[in-house]
């Protein structure tokens, strides 16, 4: 395959924030691990001139997505609250394209194409603005967000790539997280690790 025909790429950062990492009010198990392979990979995008984008769960106070309104979660990534900001040794391209994502509430709001940015474009639409065909994709959790936001690229038809190494899960059940993968592998997305990209 030559270059040209390649689909162009950009790096889908999910919700890697303080409450879904150790210490934080929805702590993923080593959540923090995914910060620095993530770090490597927003470089090598930014050096290679490839657009970053990174999600932030943004939920309101009030949100059926929370356990006290009915919900499956506790209280967390409240709008506005130190849980919601990303974590403080992820390193981001000063041209990163935030989403923010579950700001419905009456949505969940899990996957990256749910979020929207300042002037409320939403994924979609941008990848579509960028010539984008090839996500990939890292952060939290693997079993959630990280799913979600797979399937949904997976479904609008673009070629998909997971960081392997750069995602964890929360597994409420356990094996949820290679339940994930098994999932998305299923739906056509390819796995690799950050040293492995070749841009």
């Amino acid at each position: 395959m030559n270059h040209n025909s390649t689909p162009k790429a950009a790096l889908i950062v999910v919700d890697v924030q303080n409450d879904f990492c150790p210490g934080g009010a929805l702590a993923v198990p080593d959540g923090d691990r995914v910060v620095e392979p993530l770090n490597r990979a927003a470089a090598a995008f930014a050096a290679a001139g490839l657009p970053v984008v990174a999600t932030r769960d943004w939920h309101p106070p009030h949100t059926g997505h929370f356990q006290p309104f009915g919900g499956l979660w506790p209280v967390h990534c409240v709008q506005n609250t130190p849980g919601a900001e990303f974590h403080p040794g992820l390193r981001l391209p000063a041209d990163t394209i935030l989403l923010f994502k579950g700001i419905d509430e009456q949505l969940d709001g899990y996957s990256a194409f749910d979020g929207v940015d300042d002037a409320g474009t939403v994924l979609a639409d941008l990848v579509r603005q960028l010539g984008v065909g090839h996500l990939y994709i890292g952060g939290l959790a693997t079993d959630y967000c990280v799913r979600a936001t797979v399937l949904d690229a997976r479904l609008r038809g673009l070629a998909v790539t997971v960081l392997i190494d750069a995602v964890a899960g929360v597994d409420l059940q356990p094996g949820d997280s290679e339940r994930a993968l098994a999932e998305i592998r299923a739906a056509g997305a390819q796995t690799c690790r950050v040293e492995e990209l070749t841009l």
